[in-house]
């Protein structure tokens, strides 16, 4: 028929058609990211756009706007920097599924920051700025302001480059950064700031260690066994009574301090007592599911999956709690401030500004918390439930010993920390049981040293950039913070 195409012309309209495809698969993959990116604009201009109806009538409404979307910028990213620290190794462990631990690590944040968030926050971060120390009320305003938003800068950064580092310290270095621009070194608490400095190394130490001991005993009381089930049985409810105790202690001081005042001690008896009907309530239930599994340690794994969720959403609810102050702390001062006319070191976070913050992490968690997620669950080292369980307990029981030692300590540090202290007692264990096979059994070819550093099982390369991105956490929030600071004061001045 004429005008019909021939055999190779419809072969070229294929070719043809097959590079428009290709052309649009292109475009959809470089797209995919621009998508994270604009939907958070758009949640921050939104916020923007809300304070400005909300305080559209005071003559001070720009100044708020403006402390509302850097408010909104920092929640992102501690959604996409620090909630990866409770999910990661859960996800890592492949006890949940990408999916389902930002699912429910956005649920419990958002209850965490919202049910068990402090109703006051110290808006000078733990007492680090004096605020007496500032002139005016104006230079008070562009001092969180820049505390603000070189913080939210610093974590972007740090997410961009694959390292997980503390909000907490990031708010800190950009208070102390721009409190002396601001007002002079003499303004900064210095005792405060060498307690924090202490944290950099306590809160990883002490989590690993932790993490490490709790790994330990799992081996030699449950895997090493003759009868790994019954062992099991033994031994799976002791622990997550241990972590239901840790929990219930850690939210008797946290979670409920804005409604009545728990004392350590108070708290940790109703820690036991949690942890004893745990233990009553868990044991008959490990016991069924552990019916007629295989005397081996992947059926023992099976037996830790389901704690570790719980375990992953109770850290999530209790950073919820705390964390969140992170993000709408200095912007709850200065919306203080501007509505006041007069600053002070503690004041009443508005409902609205922590529905931002909760909002906020939430979204960021969702857009851009999977990189974090696997750096901490799988790419520092390899997990499964029991190792993954042991780091989540060391996190709460190393914040109960923090709290009751008076140390600021990292929930990032704390759980990284973990993850590290996990990573590198394997490989101690793996060099000692090497040893002794080589002095019980001469025969056995001995792994040459070249290929033993090879095989470590911490990777050395990511356990440098974290540890480097956490040593300059708060001298470059500072040094950017002031530095914001001296710009804006430029500006208005």
């Amino acid at each position: 028929m004429a005008g019909e195409p021939n055999g190779s012309q419809w072969k070229t309209l294929d070719k043809d058609l097959n590079k428009i495809s290709q052309v649009e698969y292109a475009a959809q993959y470089i797209s995919r990211p621009m998508v994270g990116l604009g939907v958070a604009l758009a949640f921050i201009v939104l916020v923007a756009i809300g304070s400005a109806v909300f305080f559209g009538g005071t003559p001070t409404s720009l100044v708020v706007v403006m402390a509302a979307a850097f408010g909104a910028y920092m929640a992102i990213n501690i959604g996409a920097n620090d909630v990866a620290n409770n999910m990661g190794p859960a996800v890592g462990a492949n006890a949940l599924t990408m999916g389902g631990a930002i699912v429910i690590a956005a649920l419990f944040e958002s209850l965490g920051a919202l049910l068990a968030g402090g109703d006051v926050v110290s808006t000078i971060s733990k007492g680090i700025i004096d605020p007496s120390g500032f002139a005016d009320v104006r230079i008070f305003v562009w001092a969180m302001m820049a505390a603000l938003l070189s913080a939210a800068l610093w974590l972007n950064l740090a997410t961009w480059v694959g390292a997980p580092v503390s909000t907490t310290h990031s708010i800190v270095g950009g208070v102390m950064g721009a409190g002396i621009a601001a007002a002079g070194i003499s303004a900064v608490n210095w005792p405060t700031m060498g307690k924090i400095a202490a944290s950099w190394v306590i809160s990883p130490v002490l989590g690993g260690a932790i993490a490490a001991l709790f790994l330990a005993f799992i081996k030699a009381k449950i895997i090493y066994q003759d009868d790994k089930i019954a062992a099991a049985k033994r031994w799976v409810p002791v622990l997550i009574g241990i972590m239901a105790a840790a929990f219930g202690a850690y939210l008797a001081i946290k979670g409920v301090k804005h409604i009545i005042k728990i004392d350590l001690v108070t708290a940790i008896i109703i820690g036991a007592l949690i942890g004893g009907a745990a233990y009553a309530i868990t044991a008959p239930l490990i016991a069924k599911q552990a019916e007629g599994l295989e005397n081996r340690t992947k059926s023992v794994k099976t037996l830790f999956g389901l704690p570790l969720i719980f375990s992953a959403a109770l850290l999530s609810f209790a950073h919820g709690a705390n964390d969140v102050a992170n993000a709408v702390g200095p912007l709850a001062a200065i919306v203080h401030a501007e509505s006041v006319g007069d600053f002070a070191a503690k004041v009443p976070i508005p409902l609205w500004v922590m529905v931002i913050g909760a909002v906020g992490i939430s979204f960021g968690l969702v857009l851009f918390g999977p990189k974090l997620i696997r750096m901490v669950g799988s790419q520092i080292t390899k997990l499964n439930p029991m190792r993954a369980y042991c780091v989540a307990l060391s996190a709460a029981i190393t914040v109960i010993v923090a709290s009751w030692l008076g140390l600021p300590v990292s929930s990032t540090h704390i759980a990284v920390g973990g993850v590290f202290g996990v990573g590198f007692y394997r490989e101690f264990h793996m060099e000692r049981r090497l040893r002794r096979t080589a002095a019980n059994r001469p025969e056995v070819k001995r792994i040459p040293a070249e290929e033993r550093r090879r095989r470590k099982l911490v990777r050395r390369s990511h356990f440098m950039t974290i540890v480097a991105a956490w040593v300059i956490t708060v001298p470059a929030a500072a040094a950017m913070s002031a530095v914001i600071f001296l710009v804006l004061n430029a500006m208005v001045g």
